[in-house]
């Protein structure tokens, strides 16, 4: 598989897993029933899934790897602390209003790994 290929499936998925915790989220703040459908359940995993896969082919296509280039082991802690906080945000959270913080911390560990992504840089912020 090319690596332009590659690199679009996990950009699309990127954007895919993005706007699916989003959805999730404002139903969780809804209270929607909508969160508890198979597919809301079952559909996240699919594009994680695919998501990892694409990168784990880019890695070997590229030859840079976690633990030995920064950012990219940046981009890899950052991935477990967003999986991590999303997980409390729709459905570990004891409150509502724990949930919504948890969320929100998971939309900065997302943002970061983006601008790890984006910079190639485990420090991607200005300050």
């Amino acid at each position: 598989m090319s690596y332009m290929l590659l690199k679009h499936i996990h950009m699309t998925c990127v954007a895919l897993t993005f706007a699916s915790f989003t959805l999730r989220f404002i139903w969780m703040i809804l209270e929607s029933s909508l969160l508890q459908r198979k597919l809301a359940k079952i559909l996240p995993h699919i594009i994680d899934t695919v998501l990892l896969l694409s990168a784990i082919g880019l890695t070997l296509k590229l030859q840079q790897y976690p633990f030995y280039n920064g950012w990219l082991t940046a981009k890899v802690v950052g991935l477990i602390i967003y999986i991590a906080l999303g997980v409390f945000a729709l459905k570990r959270g004891k409150t509502k209003g724990t949930r919504i913080l948890f969320g929100l911390g998971a939309y900065m560990a997302f943002a970061y790994v983006v601008m790890a992504a984006l910079t190639k840089s485990s420090w991607p912020l200005p300050f």
